[in-house]
């Protein structure tokens, strides 16, 4: 049986694309499937071992040392295929297809290099140099890979010399719920927003926004995920319209799409940020699969997803009166809104969804592993 080993040291272990999509997906498959990851202990769980990392006690820790204890592991547990999930992980990846002679997958979810631009703990002045510098070496250390996998097209082009695999973060359709009926005239209205919460992913202009609409409806923004920095969550607190935010922590997967089942508006307001203007946001896809209608931020690309499919509004993220007016659209024609939510549902049935992308994937390991 070929044997895979999946290493991340900075994702959650049950984390949706990582072990959810990929890593179950190999198991089902028939492959001998090992995810090194942060956890409180070495189990197996659908068929996925998971050997245990210890939680660093800060970034220093984690990069300088975890990496290395994740090394170590990796080289124990001798596999045929080795794919990592975190740019810090390229030098072992590179030794680890020196040491073990099998194949080494590099797997890029974010592009990091413009993360790096906006990352609050670097210092400004070091920002830029900083990401030229780390985009030079994340494209030196790949070319020692024997395959490149990216999440979109804006990380594929980065790296187009070295011809990588596009595996999109689309949903599951195994693990979401399917749309149950949505509140009746009068009672509650649930608008949703699932990720990192922060002020570049329009924390602030959502909250803002609570504060356009109609002081008599009963209606509430339910945050789901972490806030980044923590501080932020005091900021908000200090908006008038927090007052009509519920704020519901980190989830597991199955949880979050059992929530958004019952909500009746997903927002997805990024910031006009370069990385996010080319990116294919999950929680987009994912209030989609639900049969939620969506506002989104205009970026052309979203525009084509959500005006093309007829799934929802976009708006400028910048404005919280223009949110709060697709919002008050969306509400006050619940029919026109049902058949939204309807229309991204099979929208994300026919194209957005992991089984068809999971094709590409268990393709690319039987390449890879051709005699």
């Amino acid at each position: 049986m070929v044997r895979v080993l999946h290493i991340t040291t900075v994702h959650p272990p049950f984390d949706t694309r990582i072990f959810h999509k990929e890593a179950k997906t190999l198991a089902r498959a028939g492959y001998e499937v090992v995810l090194i990851a942060q956890h409180d202990g070495d189990e197996m769980v659908d068929g996925v071992k998971i050997v245990a990392l210890p939680e660093p006690r800060n970034r220093f820790a984690r990069i300088f040392g975890l990496t290395w204890r994740a090394f170590r592991l990796g080289l124990r547990e001798r596999a045929d295929v080795y794919h990592f999930h975190d740019p810090e992980l390229l030098p072992i990846g590179a030794l680890l297809k020196i040491f073990t002679r099998a194949k080494v997958i590099y797997d890029v979810h974010e592009d990091v290099p413009e993360q790096i631009l906006t990352k609050q703990w670097v210092p400004a002045p070091l920002r830029r140099p900083l990401a030229v510098v780390f985009n030079a070496a994340e494209k030196l250390l790949a070319q020692a890979m024997d395959a490149v996998v990216v999440a979109t097209e804006g990380i594929a082009e980065k790296f187009a010399q070295l011809k990588p695999i596009v595996i999109h973060n689309y949903p599951d359709l195994g693990m979401l719920l399917n749309p149950s009926t949505r509140h009746g005239e009068g009672k509650e209205k649930v608008l949703v927003y699932v990720g990192g919460i922060s002020k570049i992913r329009g924390a602030v202009e959502m909250v803002q926004a609570l504060e356009y609409l109609n002081p008599a409806w009963d209606i509430r923004l339910d945050l789901i995920g972490k806030f980044e920095p923590p501080e932020l969550e005091q900021e908000l607190h200090g908006l008038p319209g927090f007052r009509r935010v519920r704020f519901l922590g980190w989830m597991l997967p199955e949880k979050v799409y059992t929530h958004l089942a019952n909500a009746d508006v997903g927002l997805v307001c990024l910031h006009p940020e370069p990385r996010f203007m080319v990116a294919w946001p999950v929680k987009l896809f994912e209030y989609m699969a639900a049969g939620l209608p969506v506002v989104a931020s205009n970026f052309p690309l979203w525009k084509e997803i959500v005006e093309g499919n007829r799934c929802g509004i976009t708006v400028d993220p910048l404005d919280p009166k223009a949110i709060a007016q697709a919002i008050e659209y969306l509400l006050t024609h619940p029919e026109e809104a049902r058949r939204m939510g309807e229309n991204g549902r099979r929208a994300v049935e026919e194209k957005y969804n992991w089984e068809r992308e999971k094709e590409k994937f268990l393709k690319l390991y039987a390449e890879l592993l051709k005699p």
